[in-house]
């Protein structure tokens, strides 16, 4: 898939003040300062479609785009560490719960995880909460560039590993780099087939 068309639509706390629900819609989540916004700009070939902070916490709204007038790209709030106060990440909290619960055209949410890292708590039980409400999601390993490959391969294994032992099937993977570019093609590769299964899907270019 190419992007040729990358347009902000709308910034909402509400749910019933989203764009329409007619086209198939695909959410970016993570913890603060896991890389979204960069990898969203990476991913759509745009410098500052979404904005990027060195200020973990900077999203507080779901963000919608409209890619290529046929699919939305949503940036949604981080969960876990941001210095924000305990009130607004429970508004947080019940904004994004509320929104993959309830978002009807939501087709996949790509959870995002920092490659260089460990399993985190927060990240497996976030995960563990998707398949228990029967959310359909892939995992994005980010900052792929910030290490040796051997370490990127050796730490996404000891997840997955991880993983495993509460899993029956382990979710879709991807490792990615808004620097390099590692995994843009994958990422849209997988959307575009996932589009063109869809019931009168829209054609992809």
């Amino acid at each position: 898939m190419q992007i040729h068309d990358a347009t902000f639509l709308a910034s909402n706390t509400r749910l019933d003040a989203c764009p329409p629900p007619t086209l198939p819609e695909y959410a970016f989540i993570g913890r603060s300062n896991v890389g979204k916004s960069s990898l969203i700009n990476m991913l759509t070939g745009q410098k500052a479609l979404a904005k990027t902070s060195s200020t973990p916490g900077k999203t507080q709204l779901i963000n919608h785009f409209l890619i290529n007038k046929n699919w939305y790209l949503v940036d949604l709030p981080g969960y876990g560490y941001a210095k924000v106060s305990k009130v607004a990440r429970a508004q947080w909290g019940k904004m994004i719960n509320f929104y993959l619960r309830n978002r009807e055209n939501l087709t996949c949410l790509f959870v995002l995880l920092d490659s260089r890292l460990p399993p985190q708590a927060v990240d497996l039980e976030f995960m563990e909460m998707l398949g228990t409400q029967g959310i359909p999601f892939a995992m994005v390993f980010t900052k792929a560039d910030k290490q040796s490959a051997t370490r990127t391969k050796q730490l996404i294994e000891a997840y997955l590993e991880k993983m495993s032992t509460s899993w029956d099937e382990l979710p879709r993977h991807f490792v990615t780099s808004a620097e390099s570019k590692e995994g843009r093609e994958e990422l849209l590769t997988f959307i575009a087939k996932i589009n063109q299964q869809l019931p009168a899907a829209p054609e992809n270019s």
